[in-house]
């Protein structure tokens, strides 16, 4: 499966960012879909992770302020980033692994990756 994210910007403290994550192929709705992030000097840390079926999970430093959904009819995956701070600062990647994984939360996991997006908050 090949991943094109968009839907990064600079946004002002506080405020919102609906990113995207585009599949190809005609197996998405069997993968389950994951983001993460990764700021200048610092490792890619886990942000966001949804299952084939809808589930979510989230890393404690986003918990309330994000939500991610998905449309397998678009073959698309949104995560929508809300009360945004300076330390969101980061490249956003959109990552994919087919089935199920208890590990989401490790880059590793997933053989898939996008391009990454940029999101810069501003204080």
């Amino acid at each position: 499966v090949q991943l094109q994210a968009s839907g990064g910007g600079l946004v002002q403290a506080g405020g919102s960012l609906r990113l995207s994550c585009a599949a190809s192929g005609r197996t998405f709705s069997s993968y389950a879909m994951g983001w993460f992030r990764q700021a200048p000097g610092k490792e890619r840390d886990f942000v966001s992770h949804i299952t084939w079926r809808g589930n979510t999970y989230y890393a404690n430093s986003v918990k309330g302020r994000f939500t991610i959904s998905r449309s397998n009819a678009e073959n698309t995956v949104y995560p929508l980033m809300n009360s945004l701070k300076s330390e969101d600062t980061a490249v956003y990647y959109c990552a994919a692994l087919r089935g199920v994984s208890d590990r989401y939360y490790y880059p590793d996991e997933y053989p898939y990756w996008g391009q990454g997006t940029l999101v810069t908050v501003s204080s």
